[in-house]
């Protein structure tokens, strides 16, 4: 084990149709957290996927004891899978990776090395290997979050995050949607946490599709932020 195998890290991935990629990326999960932590739990948190991916955790559970799965019956968003994942951890660090292979779980080590003064420790990707809709959409995005609440971190929506635990529960998290990490920054530096960042591998998406530029998708998230960003004003106002 590593000189981090101390630590405690309970594992979120959300899933929602990775019947392709939750194999590799549970198995590869496991194998880290095996190295890094002295004790670990790889939460999936499976948002309503209608391929085989329920089926796909049931056998994997039996390969992975370290492995548990929660389910939401119907879709309900990337938040709200997050959402009740970081509800069922157990551990002092809440490690946030999706499952859909383009983190390498190992540089879980690199963002344990940085933690020891820090309440979040963000990657950031050194080289976003998206396809150029998703880059677009995600430059637009955004661009309106640092108009709106200033510079937050460099690569918000990076899923490659270690965050306590206790900071966490102090959070009223309300995102359904991808706004979720930008809620997250917003209210840690409204409890003064410490955040270090780092950066961090990414690698292209070879097997599931993609929602992060489906325009549903892209409403919602536009839509959760102008609300947000009216809700922390009438919290600014009441303060």
């Amino acid at each position: 084990m590593s000189p981090a195998s101390s630590v405690e890290i309970s594992a979120v991935m959300p899933a929602f149709n990775e019947e392709g990629n939750l194999e590799q990326s549970v198995g590869r999960m496991a194998a880290a957290l095996a190295d890094q932590a002295r004790a670990f739990e790889v939460i999936v948190v499976d948002d309503g996927s209608r391929d085989g991916t329920a089926t796909l955790l049931a056998r994997l559970k039996a390969i992975h004891p370290s492995l548990r799965v929660v389910r939401h019956p119907v879709n309900r968003g990337y938040g709200a899978a997050l959402r009740s994942g970081f509800a069922a951890a157990r551990y002092h660090w809440i490690f946030l990776m999706d499952a859909d292979n383009q983190f390498d779980p190992a540089d879980v080590a690199v963002l344990l090395a940085a933690a020891t003064d820090a309440d979040i420790v963000a990657g950031y990707r050194q080289r976003r290997r998206d396809p150029l809709p998703r880059r677009l959409n995600a430059w637009a995005f955004f661009t309106l979050v640092t108009i709106l609440f200033g510079r937050l971190a460099r690569d918000v929506n990076c899923a490659f995050k270690l965050i306590r635990r206790d900071l966490l529960v102090r959070m009223e998290l309300h995102s359904e949607g991808a706004l979720i990490n930008t809620e997250v920054f917003v209210l840690a530096r409204q409890l003064q946490a410490r955040v270090v960042e780092v950066p961090v591998q990414h690698y292209p998406r070879t097997s599931g599709r993609q929602t992060g530029a489906n325009l549903r998708v892209v409403f919602r998230a536009f839509s959760e932020l102008l609300a947000f960003k009216a809700e922390m004003r009438k919290v600014e106002k009441a303060a």
